[in-house]
């Protein structure tokens, strides 16, 4: 067994000792840290939601069995310490493998937290135990894993079908907190029971989630805040005002434009802003409806995207165009600029392109005089709505004339999950930035979300090969390679990669903001108030 040694656990644990030692000499230990947040979350239950407006507000309740520093700026495997877990190591086959638990640790309501939760959340995930979750969105993350053993409460396996280096990424991601397996899966979507640094108190829709200080946290001393109340305030503007004002300690992650950050520093220039690029922008497109089932159609959406002009709009200019996967130097993935020009829609000559398009769209039947009206379906939340308007403006270019059809967040993804829509604007949070977590999850056949079922069996065994691969040069260029063949099978076309911020008071201390995750830093338990 290659363990993932003791050593580096202690000195994880010492640094961790080290920081809370530095912070409890500083830190004011109370009161409670408000959050504005853009939209209700369709429930509490992280396993089974597939939007960051669920794992901000609730991942402090919760641990996982590895976790990405809370303080490193960019997820990487080198940035994983130890949760639950307090060591893990690969067998010789790469296939097995096995994590030591921590001793002393008790669910909030009291119950000891053993490997036979594991074992239940991830039969639950990955579908070994079906029926257990309503929906189980990343489901496409453990496809690979073959069975969950355990050996005593303190030890537990993961058995893959084949080699998977990424699986620890996955498991470090805020989309993977370890769930009791006391608690019915029903009880989790109301009264979430975790055994993180803070206790569920109450979530009320369109208003508030509000939780509070575990005082039995098994991370002696934390947290230090008493609790944390969630702000849901749908208006932009609003939500902005009550932050100037210092209504809200944070606003939410992704929710101050290149645009706000420099409003804010005229009108609050003691805040602390950090822009990164936070996913990106893209089509859904419902490749089973007509006109949209012909590839000329769907390539001719691709080629009318103006992605300098989105960025231009939408991110001041500021870096943001790239394919899937995030773009350097934030992305430890993304496309080389100079390759990126060379892919189908990506070209510098905007007007080239939509000649091109035209050409399509007339073969398909449409032109001047018989123009293609369409409603792009989104989501009521700014991220989603004013780029779906710069894309109803673009469309007008070659013969679609297209309005925006508008829903909540719950229904926008009940819609999506029914394939109730034609074309769509979405926005891919960056919950990992690893190709296994982007290219399974949201191409894979038969997935989840695979929101326009898409299905390249071809491709999908290249998916399996990149994921195999162990040396991260060799496995970068087969990603670039996939990218391409996606952007050529306009599989899902990116308009522009989301270059926003987080804002938060100078009286926010010890918080950390990620820069190619927005899903992983919201544990919150050493981040204390200082007024």
């Amino acid at each position: 067994m290659r363990w993932r040694t003791n050593v580096l656990a202690r000195v994880a644990m010492s640094a961790l000792f080290l920081l809370c030692m530095g912070a409890a000499q500083a830190q004011k230990r109370g009161g409670i840290m408000t959050m504005s947040h853009i939209d209700s979350p369709p429930s509490p239950s992280i396993h089974e939601e597939a939007t960051v407006s669920v794992v901000v507000p609730f991942m402090p309740l919760f641990n996982n069995l590895i976790v990405f520093d809370q303080h490193k700026e960019q997820n990487s495997p080198d940035t994983i310490v130890p949760d639950l877990a307090t060591k893990w190591g690969w067998d010789d086959t790469r296939t097995n493998l096995t994590f030591t638990l921590r001793e002393g640790v008790t669910w909030h309501d009291g119950k000891p937290f053993t490997s036979a939760d594991v074992k239940c959340t991830w039969d639950m995930v990955s579908g070994l135990t079906p029926g257990k979750l309503r929906k189980s969105p990343r489901l496409e993350w453990f496809a690979n894993l073959k069975e969950i053993t355990v050996n005593g409460d303190r030890e537990v396996t993961f058995h893959l079908k084949r080699p998977q280096p990424s699986i620890l990424m996955m498991l470090a991601s805020g989309y993977s907190p370890v769930y009791p397996c006391h608690v019915p899966a029903a009880t989790m979507r109301t009264k979430p029971v975790g055994t993180g640094p803070f206790k569920f108190v109450e979530y009320r829709m369109n208003e508030m989630v509000k939780v509070e200080r575990n005082p039995n946290y098994w991370k002696k001393g934390l947290p230090y805040l008493d609790g944390i109340e969630t702000r849901i305030i749908p208006n932009r503007a609003t939500r902005n005002l009550g932050f100037v004002a210092g209504k809200f300690d944070l606003t939410f992650p992704t929710d101050v434009t290149v645009a706000g950050v420099k409003d804010f520093r005229d009108q609050a220039p003691a805040a602390q802003c950090k822009l990164r690029v936070i996913g990106n922008s893209n089509l859904i497109i419902n490749r089973e409806t007509p006109p949209f089932d012909n590839a000329d159609v769907r390539m001719a959406l691709n080629l009318a995207l103006d992605h300098a002009a989105f960025n231009a709009l939408m991110n001041g200019g500021e870096r943001g165009i790239g394919a899937t996967m995030l773009p350097p130097p934030d992305g430890l993935w993304g496309v080389p600029p100079e390759m990126l020009a060379t892919f189908p829609g990506y070209g510098p000559d905007v007007a080239a392109n939509r000649e091109k398009a035209r050409e399509l769209m007339r073969k398909a039947g449409f032109g001047p005089e018989k123009r293609l009206p369409l409603k792009i379906f989104t989501r009521d939340t700014s991220t989603f709505k004013e780029p779906a308007l710069i894309l109803a403006d673009h469309l007008k270019e070659i013969y679609i004339d297209a309005q925006l059809d508008i829903a909540d967040t719950p229904m926008f993804y009940n819609r999506v999950f029914r394939k109730d829509y034609q074309v769509g604007m979405n926005a891919t949070g960056v919950s990992l930035d690893d190709p296994d977590q982007v290219m399974f999850e949201t191409f894979a056949c038969g997935s989840i979300r695979n929101y326009t079922n898409y299905c390249n069996r071809e491709l999908e065994t290249l998916f399996d090969l990149q994921s195999r691969e162990a040396d991260m040069e060799k496995r970068r260029k087969m990603v670039w390679d996939i990218e391409r063949r996606l952007a050529e099978d306009v599989a899902r076309p990116v308009t522009y990669h989301g270059y926003q911020a987080g804002c938060w008071q100078p009286w926010v201390k010890n918080y950390s903001v990620m820069v190619n995750s927005i899903y992983n830093g919201w544990r919150f338990e050493d981040v204390w108030l200082d007024k």
